[in-house]
């Protein structure tokens, strides 16, 4: 919790035992206590004039120098009915007014006058005295807040249509994940990492640093021409924990993608699976790895000759790639290790790649790959027809499996 939000609580809580000169006091010392700009903060939490707070700070100045002022008895602190009556009471349109400014019906509302522009105080202060209102950007803030209003980000919720078989998918890719783990057969999961930028550039994120060191980067995103920018194409063993991913250094294509297949199988999945005969891929439907890319069943077929593996392909339907396993069991783990922290060359990226680790047990490898995968490649008819892809029953467009050359069907 915030500062503000603090002071804010308590002031909610004890406003309603307080009577006008125990808030003053309390809030001069509550500003007391902030120290150096505390009248104004606490004046921005409760809503209160700042003179007030500074009147409560001299009076628990003469309280200091005699102790006994704070005993003594009082009268009224202001006759029944008096003082400044609130700006509600005295403009009571005002409320109402605010009200229609900020109601999220007006968002839609294109005779909303504040239908295309920031609805910050400043701006909803300048509308209110437009319209006759003699209100303050302060006086908005905290009226908005007695109304239960607060600052919102957007939240992302809607995923729009499903697609008519999206579940039915979900399952046909739960079933062969079972069935391939049932016979000790490999599954990984798939997908390109977000692009990085290579040099001193901002990092999302803090890390621990000595007190009012923080670590200079560039104030500007510009790409540097000569470290460009790194991606990171990740294969993640679903049944062992364990992932390899490729920095590469050009272009994400379907060569790439495969490419970074091929590594892992080599560095790592031939010897976790000395006697695999088959090879599970969940991918998104999307992007490198495409379900509609000829140049990614191409390439997989060249895999399959070198490797003798029958290469199953399961991708997930549109608008749910954030299910693939890679995004949650491994991406997030990496983009939480690297946090704050600048990614100046690709070896730095590489490495805190490479020491990657949770508590259950991931182990991450990773390879630099300087190799050139230019975009804009053509397959022919003629090409395609050497892919021996064998169609699932249930849309095989996104459940097929490549088989080698030589291999019986």
């Amino acid at each position: 919790m915030s500062t503000l939000e603090g002071v804010r609580s308590r002031y909610e809580m004890l406003r309603p035992v307080m009577d006008e000169r125990l808030c003053r006091l309390w809030a001069a010392a509550e500003a007391r206590t902030l120290g150096l700009g505390g009248i104004s903060q606490v004046a921005r939490a409760t809503g209160m004039m700042r003179k007030r707070v500074a009147a409560g700070l001299r009076e628990l100045e003469q309280i200091a120098q005699d102790p006994l002022a704070g005993d003594r008895p009082r009268s009224r602190i202001r006759r029944p009915g008096g003082g400044r009556k609130p700006l509600t009471q005295q403009d009571p349109s005002l409320l109402s007014d605010l009200d229609a400014l900020v109601d999220p019906v007006t968002r839609g509302d294109p005779q909303s006058p504040l239908r295309w522009t920031c609805k910050s105080t400043a701006q909803l202060a300048a509308e209110l005295r437009r319209q006759g209102h003699q209100v303050s950007e302060r006086k908005v803030a905290y009226m908005l807040r007695e109304q239960k209003y607060s600052l919102q980000a957007n939240r992302k919720t809607h995923e729009g249509a499903s697609h008519t078989y999206r579940d039915r998918q979900f399952q046909q890719i739960n079933s062969c994940t079972q069935a391939f783990q049932q016979r000790g057969q490999p599954v990984v999961s798939v997908d390109t990492k977000k692009k990085e930028l290579v040099g001193p550039f901002k990092n999302g994120g803090r890390e621990w640093q000595p007190s009012g060191a923080p670590q200079t980067v560039n104030v500007h995103d510009f790409p540097d021409p000569e470290l460009g920018k790194a991606i990171p194409y990740g294969v993640y063993d679903v049944t062992a924990n364990a992932g390899w991913v490729s920095v590469g250094m050009d272009h994400d294509t379907a060569q790439f993608a495969v490419q970074s297949l091929s590594n892992w199988w080599r560095q790592m999945g031939r010897e976790a699976y000395p006697d695999a005969r088959e090879l599970l891929v969940m991918a998104d439907g999307g992007g490198s790895n495409g379900a509609r890319l000829r140049l990614w069943k191409l390439a997989l077929q060249r895999l399959a000759d070198e490797t003798g593996l029958r290469i199953t392909v399961g991708h997930f339907p549109p608008g749910t790639s954030k299910w693939n396993k890679i995004e949650h069991r491994m991406f997030c783990h990496i983009t939480r290790n690297w946090r704050g922290r600048p990614l100046v060359s690709h070896e730095v990226i590489v490495n805190l790649i490479g020491s990657t680790t949770t508590a259950t047990g991931l182990r991450i490898r990773a390879e630099l790959d300087p190799n050139l995968y230019p975009t804009g490649i053509r397959v022919t008819d003629d090409e395609m027809a050497t892919v021996r892809i064998q169609k699932a029953d249930f849309h095989g467009d996104w459940n097929y499996t490549v088989i080698p050359h030589g291999s019986p069907d």
